[in-house]
């Protein structure tokens, strides 16, 4: 059984409400969990207090027992200090594609040859 520390979402439509669940990764993402660990209300500020409310100990409990937690979850556990996030860097995913350089690649020789022909 692959067990998963991750967002179960409740509340209103437009207004979200998390709570942070350990579930079989096979059940639904709303569906039946095992135990949960807190929540998570991503409408109040960053600073407030009660918007993530989590039970600490239970997550080490469940990381020790091989639970993998989402990416999200991650981020929510690094904030508290009970797990470190790798920062993540892909710096070839911003660069033009092959097109785009292409054409930015047209638009210099242009400006060069205009260039050259003025002067």
């Amino acid at each position: 059984m692959s067990l998963k520390i991750r967002l179960s979402r409740a509340g209103a439509k437009k207004r979200p409400f998390y709570r942070v669940v350990v579930a079989d990764s096979r059940m639904p993402r709303d569906g039946r969990f095992i135990e949960k660990l807190g929540t998570f209300d991503p409408l109040k500020p960053a600073e407030d207090a009660a918007r993530l409310v989590l039970d600490a100990e239970k997550a080490k409990a469940w990381l020790a027992k091989g639970a993998q937690p989402t990416d999200r979850v991650v981020r929510l556990l690094d904030q508290l200090g009970v797990m470190k996030r790798e920062a993540r860097n892909n710096p070839q995913k911003s660069q033009p594609k092959k097109k785009a350089q292409e054409r930015a690649a047209a638009a210099a020789a242009a400006a060069e040859k205009a260039a050259a022909a003025q002067g």
